[in-house]
């Protein structure tokens, strides 16, 4: 996914700067793996020889996997967003398949743009925000 912010930098609901100490890209992706009937995963030489299977698990709108950054564990551990108490951290959210919803455990979205349309005014205060399927949207969080 491809995020553009706007040149002029992002601003709040009046209009004033906001800045921002780090950014944290999360994409959330769908995968849908064929299985063979012991239940293991099929393995293909390339994706191409496997684009009916798939095409048929995709039928079922039940994806086989969902991941976060690509892989299993992308996001945690040393890999995990880090940041120190008062700093300013924009995160950007996207998902190509299907709709997710965002949630901050025990904080708010100071600032959030939900659809991802920046000339629009930030929505405040939202813990839990509505990402729709192949979109993204940005929330800053303190």
């Amino acid at each position: 996914a491809i995020m553009v912010l706007p040149r002029e930098g992002l601003t709040d609901a009046q209009g004033k700067p906001v800045r921002y100490d780090r950014l944290y890209y999360i994409g959330e992706s769908d995968h849908y793996v064929p299985k063979d009937a012991d239940g293991t995963y099929r393995r293909y030489s390339d994706p191409s020889e496997g684009y009916e299977d798939m095409v048929a698990v995709m039928d079922t709108l039940t994806p086989s996997h969902i991941v976060f950054n690509g892989a299993v564990g992308a996001l945690t551990g040393d890999k995990a967003m880090k940041a120190n108490v008062g700093e300013r951290v924009l995160f950007i959210h996207s998902q190509p398949n299907r709709d997710s919803r965002p949630h901050l455990i025990g904080g708010h979205g100071d600032l959030v743009w939900e659809t991802g349309k920046f000339h629009n005014p930030p929505q405040r205060d939202l813990e839990t925000w509505f990402i729709r399927g192949g979109s993204a949207g940005a929330a800053l969080y303190t």
